[in-house]
């Protein structure tokens, strides 16, 4: 009888870690590894970037300057996306930030220039390895093995977000499945008809085709699905309510990854499942205050600022993610690379100040998730009147709730969200159905305050 074939040793097979000698790296070998990695990587772009040569002779900072990483975090300017978009405005497509001839591009993918232009964005063969690499950690500790397959529920266009985890999968010897085409009624077709094991898509999309499977009459808790995983926007790890969710809804146990399109998908989700851990092997990471330029202190929350070593043709240093994070420096899933608790807390743009209180984004979702009568479809309004800004939660009733139950639905939201975070939002409850839908990234916030007061909500 031929002996059937598998991917790992029955040791490997067991193994808590994909990488176990990186994931435990003692904190004072990462950190010295870190340096000597940034030390590279300045004067790398001293050499071969006209953009960093002039940022840093204008900082007046020399590679030979950077001899520890409170040197990187303090001397190095700290870059953000506005920036780019104006340098590929002025000289497309990628303005005079490549280091390397654009014969060595290997693919151009873009951000998802959902609310704006979308951002370019050159990888080497060598980066798509690496950045593919990322998401391997997090399907590892999920669960997930490589001889599971893997289904895609979205169209191969130019957002880079889900092109990585396909260059993942690949890494991991996994069975793909492009969903690429596809309209929702298909994709719940292929899963039934292809077998798959792993679902990837955004997790509002999760929810969104478990419900089109329903109105098809399909039971997808009873399909091949085993796992979700999922990006884009906040996910289970995030959103406790949202995770309940989509297991409730597949049968399965959904996860999360945390991904910059332009930076790396570097952040895998933990193993405890209430967090993602920076891949500290392909990004350097540290807190900010967005306010003062400080870093805050270990959990503290702060602006999560991020260097990749994967971008070798377009490289960010201290690049702002504008993402909201409590670090940690420990965890009791064994990994020692930084934590990032509750994944993304809020956005510096996102978060606002109503009546003194700051309000986060994931606060109000994760209550509105919880609160039975509500479905996953609202957004949420930004204003800024007298002075103040003001935020409007603009909501679905579930279909079975009568509309004459609308008013003390969102009479108990309002009380809800005023006991868990001292402040009173504005309610709109919509006909059901009223709300876009989106296959992609949903569209979560509506700022109409001011353009001073806010920044782009796109990364």
């Amino acid at each position: 009888m031929v002996a059937p074939i598998t991917h790992h040793t029955p040791a490997a097979a067991g193994a808590k870690y994909w990488n176990a000698y990186t994931e435990t790296m003692p904190r004072e070998q990462l950190d010295a590894l870190h340096l000597k990695k940034l030390q590279l990587l300045v004067d790398y772009v001293w050499h071969h970037s006209a953009y960093y040569r002039r940022a840093m002779e204008t900082a007046k900072v020399t590679p030979e300057q950077i001899k520890s990483l409170d040197d990187f975090k303090k001397r190095i300017p700290v870059t953000d996306k506005q920036d780019f978009l104006q340098l590929q405005a002025e000289r497309p497509p990628y303005g005079d930030t490549l280091t390397l001839p654009d014969e060595m591009i290997h693919h151009h993918a873009e951000t998802s220039g959902t609310t704006g232009t979308p951002l370019g964005i050159p990888w080497t063969l060598y980066d798509t390895e690496r950045y593919g690499e990322s998401w391997t950690y997090g399907f590892w500790a999920h669960g997930i093995r490589p001889t599971d397959s893997f289904y895609f529920a979205f169209n191969w266009g130019n957002f880079a977000g889900f092109w990585s985890c396909y260059w993942a999968a690949r890494r991991f010897g996994a069975k793909v499945v492009s969903g690429g085409g596809a309209n929702s009624e298909q994709h719940v077709q292929q899963i039934l008809r292809m077998k798959p094991t792993v679902l990837i898509s955004t997790p509002t999309f999760a929810v969104r085709l478990a419900q089109v499977a329903r109105d098809m009459g399909e039971d997808m808790t009873q399909s091949s699905i085993k796992f979700t995983y999922h990006a884009g926007e906040p996910g289970p790890f995030a959103l406790p309510a949202m995770k309940k969710q989509i297991d409730e809804a597949w049968g399965a146990d959904s996860g999360e990854l945390l991904g910059i399109a332009e930076i790396e998908a570097f952040a895998p989700g933990c193993p405890n499942r209430d967090g993602v851990h920076a891949n500290e092997m392909n990004v350097f990471t540290w807190s900010m205050d967005p306010d003062t330029g400080d870093e805050v202190p270990e959990g503290e929350i702060g602006e999560n600022i991020i260097t990749s070593y994967t971008n070798s043709a377009q490289p960010l240093l201290n690049y702002r993610s504008h993402d909201l994070v409590r670090r940690l420096k420990s965890c009791s899933c064994g990994r020692t690379w930084d934590k990032l608790d509750g994944v993304v807390l809020g956005r510096t743009d996102f978060m606002v100040t109503v009546r003194g209180t700051n309000v986060y984004q994931t606060a109000v979702e994760n209550i509105l998730g919880e609160t039975p009568g509500v479905s996953p479809y609202y957004e949420l309004v930004l204003d800024h009147i007298d002075g103040n800004d003001r935020m409007t939660v603009r909501y679905e009733p579930e279909p079975s709730v009568d509309a004459g139950s609308y008013d003390a639905l969102s009479k108990q939201v309002q009380e809800t969200i005023h006991k868990a975070l001292h402040v009173r939002l504005e309610m709109e409850p919509l006909a059901p159905n009223s709300l876009p839908r989106y296959d992609l990234k949903t569209k979560r916030i509506t700022d109409n305050r001011p353009k001073e007061l806010r920044r782009a909500l796109d990364r």
